[in-house]
């Protein structure tokens, strides 16, 4: 990444890199999404039947090149090291929740999701489990840490054609994985639009194909444009926020469903999954976000506070249930300061340095002559002038008469 930068060409002192490839590949994934589900799973029947062949490849081959005493000691870094990798390396695990939101487009969704989630789950932790022990055995551990692993793996064994089929195999099976990752969005848009929260276009259905192309679409270019220029550590601690806080918050609504509908039709059951499995996987996912660094912080609030300005904006008076209640068609002056002041926060909390804790960032702040000085205080006055507006919406919706 860094010699891509320095051989990039600047504009305003601001180097200029795309990643045409990942763009071209997202955009042939959308494409296939836009077509249909059938044509969505063959496809991704075939990228994952060469990845596990590529896997086997792996395991089997690097077998051979096992080294015990690589193994020595088991734990390098201790627990600490453990709870910052699985916190890290969670988003190999992002992806088994997409089967749930396929489940309008399957045929017996109440047997086929919990079989495909929970069978998926333990095969793919199997694997992982195989080839970490692999991995590890073959090389240092302190040696691992590059984009390709794997490939580095024989690499440095001075195996070269290995490391090259390796390779070439990480390309599809990052396809497949981006297949299901764009197959569930594009549906949870089309949910929300359905329920009011997003405008009614993005609940349209293609006339042919019978697939929310509309959201597909806008998923497609947004996913595009971002693989083409983020750096990939930066999207990989975004998303595992993310996915953990989503994971911690349907836990804890099952048992939230549990009081308030005990009555609700439940056709599969979990043993204690009334309170002791759901609490036990929250716990677990809180956990894991502990371990993460501040710029996922910083960032996930940022988003967080994002979506809460849209939907303060439009989502709240637009909403079925919102309809139900009885909202004004017109967003009422205490709502309209609360998206402006969430609107605020969220982009201040993208302005400020992202590599600093609270404490270490208002010192950036308030210190002139620091490296970040000048993004620490204009992000921190971004943070302020949206709570203030976030200060008067809530006291203007508690004044407001019922």
């Amino acid at each position: 990444m860094a010699d891509a930068l320095a051989a990039a060409p600047t504009v305003g002192g601001l180097s200029i890199v795309f990643n045409l490839p990942a763009f071209l590949i997202v955009m042939l994934i959308t494409v296939i999404l836009v077509r249909g589900i059938r044509e969505s799973s063959g496809f991704n029947a075939w990228m994952v039947g060469l990845k596990l062949a590529i896997i086997a490849f792996f395991a089997v081959l690097g077998g051979f090149y096992v080294q015990p005493e690589n193994w020595t000691p088991f734990a390098p870094n201790g627990f600490r090291g453990i709870a910052s990798a699985a916190a890290i390396i969670f988003f190999a695990y992002i992806g088994f929740d997409a089967v749930s939101t396929a489940a309008e487009e399957s045929r017996n969704p109440q047997r086929d999701m919990p079989r495909a989630i929970l069978g998926s789950l333990a095969v793919c932790t199997l694997i992982y489990i195989v080839v970490a022990a692999v991995l590890t055995g073959m090389v240092p551990w302190n040696q691992l840490g590059t984009a390709e692993p794997l490939a580095t793996a024989f690499s440095n064994l001075g195996m070269g054609w290995p490391a090259l089929v390796i390779s070439l195999g990480a390309v599809f099976a990052t396809t497949s994985v981006l297949l299901v990752f764009q197959l569930g969005q594009p549906r949870i848009f089309f949910s929300m639009a359905r329920d009011g929260l997003l405008p009614p276009f993005a609940a349209k259905v293609h006339p042919k194909f019978q697939t929310p192309h509309v959201t597909t679409w806008i998923t497609g270019w947004f996913v595009a444009l971002l693989a083409g220029v983020a750096n990939i550590d930066e999207i990989v601690q975004l998303t595992n926020i993310g996915t953990l806080f989503a994971f911690a918050l349907v836990c804890f609504g099952v048992v939230i469903l549990r009081i308030k509908d005990p009555g609700r039709a439940r056709p599969f059951r979990v043993p204690g999954g009334t309170w002791l499995v759901p609490m036990l996987g929250a716990a677990c996912c809180i956990f894991l976000m502990f371990w993460l660094p501040p710029a996922s912080w910083w960032r996930f609030i940022g988003w967080l506070v994002l979506g809460a300005s849209i939907y303060a904006a439009y989502g709240w008076r637009q909403s079925v249930l919102g309809r139900r209640a009885g909202r004004p068609a017109k967003n009422p002056l205490f709502m309209n300061a609360l998206a402006v002041g969430f609107l605020l926060v969220g982009v201040g909390l993208f302005v400020v340095p992202h590599d600093a804790g609270p404490l270490e960032l208002w010192r950036e702040a308030t210190t002139a002559g620091v490296a970040d000085h000048g993004r620490a205080l204009a992000g921190l006055a971004l943070v302020g002038a949206g709570k203030l507006a976030l200060a008067i919406g809530i006291v203007a919706g508690l004044r407001r008469p019922r």
